[in-house]
């Protein structure tokens, strides 16, 4: 009789842990959970991060980090449905919407998988903790060329 529970165990562990790594369909509709209005703290400030749901083959989101009750920086940000995959770009912006990247320039993130809690692209990761609370891990180049992940969490 143990080991008929061992196995049970065992086997609902391992069903639990294959749905949670099950990739999904390089499509909007998998990362809607996106979608909406995340609130944070970064760069010793305040983020504001707004996402729309998803409609006309792309997501639309805009970022804003506050210092002192000062804008520092924004981003314009898209995730857009192309050659059945995804790709994440964005543009940043001085506080008066000088821009960092020149006119037809864009920091593009390719996608790599989408699973049922985290929507992974080369340089950047959405992570669903739950309805109201996401992770954004983002690599960042240092001044001498290390990359540092960090790590942004946001609420709803």
């Amino acid at each position: 009789m143990k080991n008929i529970i061992t196995l049970l165990v065992l086997a609902i562990s391992l069903n639990s842990f294959s749905q949670e790594k099950k990739t999904l369909e390089p499509k909007l509709e998998n990362i809607a959970w996106i979608a909406g209005t995340w609130h944070g703290e970064a760069f010793g400030g305040i983020t504001e991060e707004i996402w729309s749901e998803p409609s006309g083959g792309s997501m639309m989101a805009t970022f804003k980090l506050i210092v002192e009750g000062k804008v520092q920086f924004y981003e314009i940000e898209v995730i857009r449905e192309i050659e059945d995959s995804l790709i994440l770009q964005l543009k940043h912006f001085d506080s008066d919407l000088k821009g960092w990247e020149t006119k037809n320039e864009t920091v593009d993130f390719p996608l790599i998988e989408i699973t049922e809690t985290k929507v992974v692209f080369e340089g950047m990761t959405f992570e669903k903790v739950s309805s109201n609370e996401m992770n954004v891990y983002v690599d960042i180049e240092n001044e001498n060329g290390s990359v540092e992940t960090l790590k942004f969490n946001y609420k709803k």
